[in-house]
Formats: structure tokens, sequence, C-alpha cells
């Protein structure tokens, strides 16, 4: 609990210090928002391990706590710094086309909660994650009001609505601020679509907890009716892991993981009851801070998941079964994915045959630079 505690506490006192300056742009939509901002950041210091988020990546992001629609690029542990993104550009000048898995977390919708989420994520397949930001903003507010934090599932049609308000008070223009109309979606859903549809991108995992399952649901439901190609590109090789709320995907995903603790009342208060859940955690209940007793682990949960059914390579029926192993093996590896079964019998694999699975393709790390050359990462502007 040390380290959970001094985080939340170094986060808060560098958030203090950039309020001046944030003050300086919309000083009343920041001065109505930032105890209500500080408040969720306490939520997700409960609801995530934000103890596996260095001190200096906490008070690299403590600017941009509630920026809605920011991307962050999160290495496993021991690895990299976390990279904060403002666009998706600059997602993709960053080294995003190397990203496999994609992550939104929910509960405060803090930058701290989902770096923490994102993390476990990447220590469970050891590579780096994509994140985006909920946020909290003005909408958030009056969806509140309307029981928003109990209900978000069956009141996800207004949030998007009010998202109005916070631009007409000065939102920080980051993620797909310019994509559309925020009247039908909103920030971080907007910017969820743009990663998925992005060409240049290419994810073989979903993973989300909480509300940031129905960010994710959402977000395809909208390329659905935008870009059914890309959608079908998509489903033949993504998997999707639902932490902590069963929210119904497009029919042209398959591959979906359901997982709930065996104590998550708010979790099913927010799920839908035609879903079932496809795995349920013994004595867990809906956060996954591993300090306090009745957690979700993430790590340890997705680790079994994708050993005991890594996503294959798409590769027709027909082929596989014209082709031998040694071919159909080479297919895959060609083609990026985790290797085939050799029969259609489930069967389980090892956790090194994961972590290659989700190797594959991936390349390393980016160089170091050097202290003061033009390329060195700038730290992000406060929101």
């Amino acid at each position: 609990m040390f380290q959970t505690a001094f985080t939340l506490s170094l986060t808060q006192f560098a958030r203090s210090l950039s309020l001046p300056e944030r003050l300086q742009h919309s000083p009343g939509r920041n001065l109505a928002l930032e105890g209500l901002r500080q408040r969720n950041l306490a939520l997700d210091a409960m609801f995530y391990d934000i103890k596996v988020i260095t001190p200096e990546e906490a008070f690299y992001i403590s600017d941009s706590l509630a920026a809605e629609g920011a991307i962050m690029i999160v290495p496993p542990s021991g690895g990299a710094a976390i990279s904060l993104c403002e666009t998706v550009d600059e997602f993709v000048l960053r080294g995003g086309a190397r990203m496999q898995a994609l992550a939104v977390a929910g509960i405060g919708g803090s930058a701290l909660g989902a770096a923490a989420f994102a993390r476990n994520v990447a220590d469970a397949i050891q590579a780096p994650v994509a994140v985006v930001v909920s946020g909290y903003g003005i909408a958030d507010i009056i969806t509140e009001t309307f029981g928003g934090l109990f209900f978000f599932s069956h009141l996800k049609g207004l949030r998007p609505f009010l998202e109005t308000l916070d631009d007409l008070a000065g939102r920080p223009k980051v993620g797909a601020q310019g994509g559309e109309s925020a009247a039908r979606t909103s920030l971080d859903t907007r910017t969820v679509q743009a990663l998925l549809g992005d060409p240049r991108l290419s994810f073989h995992l979903l993973a989300g907890h909480s509300k940031g399952n129905l960010v994710l649901s959402a977000a395809l439901h909208e390329l659905c009716k935008q870009d059914e190609p890309r959608i079908e590109e998509l489903a033949r090789n993504m998997k999707i892991i639902t932490i902590g709320a069963r929210i119904a995907m497009p029919p042209a995903f398959t591959d979906v993981v359901d997982v709930m603790g065996e104590w998550d009342w708010f979790g099913e208060m927010n799920s839908r009851a035609f879903i079932h859940a496809d795995r349920r955690v013994p004595h867990a209940w809906h956060h996954t801070n591993t300090d306090l007793n009745g957690h979700l682990p993430v790590t340890s949960a997705l680790r079994d998941i994708l050993a005991a059914a890594p996503r294959a390579a798409h590769i027709p029926a027909e082929e596989r079964d014209l082709e031998s192993p040694e071919k159909t093996s080479s297919t895959a590896m060609e083609m990026g994915g985790p290797l085939p079964a050799a029969n259609p019998e489930p069967r389980s694999a090892t956790i090194e045959e994961v972590k290659k699975a989700f190797a594959t393709g991936t390349l390393p790390n980016p160089p170091q630079i050097e202290p003061g050359s033009p390329d060195e990462l700038q730290p992000p502007k406060p929101h």
C-alpha cells in the first residue's frame, strides 16, 4: 500500500504545480473541474494497480490527467518510459505502427489509471500497449447527476451530446478532436475509432475495463457504419477481452472473452444481461489493485486466457487443410500472427509461447535519444 499511496501523492503534488499554467487556458472550466478530477484520481488509485507506474512517469503524465482523447504508449514494467501523444499522427510517429494491443480503462478516467491498466496488459503480453485516456469534463458531471456512474451502459447517448459544452468551454484539442461532431460520439470514442480505422495501424488485441468496454464497443459500432471492409479486416485477427462489464460488440467479432469477478455486483449492474461471462474470477470484485483484497488480477487473468486460446493468424480453412504443418507455420509467421494450432482441439500453451506470439512483428524499442537533441521527448502540454 505504501507504493500506491506514494504514487498518488506524487501525482497530486505534480498536478498542483501545473495548476497556475492551466488556469491561463479556460480558467473557469479548470477551476470548476479540478476538485472532481482529483477525486477521480483517488478513485483510480483505488481501482487500478498504480504502483506499477514509476515516479518519473507519474510526474510526466500529471499535466494530462484529464486530457480526454490523449493517447499513451505504455511498455511493460522495467522497459522504456511511457510516451504521451496528443494526436493519432503523433502516435504513429512515435512507433504506433508497432503496437499490437489497444486498451481503454474506466472508473475515474484519469491518465494515471489508464496507464496502470495498460501496464498490466503490457506485462501480460510482454509488448507495448496503446491506451486512450477517457478524461473528465463538463459532460461527465451532468451524466453523473443522472446516475451515469452506476448506469453508464444505459446512458451512452447522453454523454456525447453534452460534450458540446466541453468544446464551448475551451477543452484542449487532443485526440481525434476534429474527426466528427461531438454530438454523435464522445472524444475518447472518436479517438479509439480513429486508431482502429487507421490503415497504418494494426491491432490484434483490444482490452477494456469497466466503462472502457463501452468506449470500445461504441467505437467499433461507429466504424461498422462508416467502413465495413475495415471492420472485416480487423475481425479476422482480433481478440477482444472485456473486464468488469459485459458490453455487446459488433457481430463480426467472434473472438470475445468477457471476464467478471465473482463478487462484482457493480459490473453486473452495468452489463448486458443477455451476455454471459466467459470467465469468472473467484473472490474478485471490480477493482484491479493488487494491494487490496478481492482484486481482479489483470496480468495473470490475461496470461491464462491468451495461453488457453491464442489468436491464430487468419488462414482460410480450405488452405489449412491442404497445406502441410510446416507451410502453415511459415505463412502465419509471415503474417505476423501467432502459430495456428496443429489440430482443432483446444490445447494449453506456455506463457513463453504467448509472449513470443505477441512479440512477433514487434520491433525493438527505439534508440535512446541524447539529451538536448532536437528529437528529445518534450513534456506534455498542460490540460
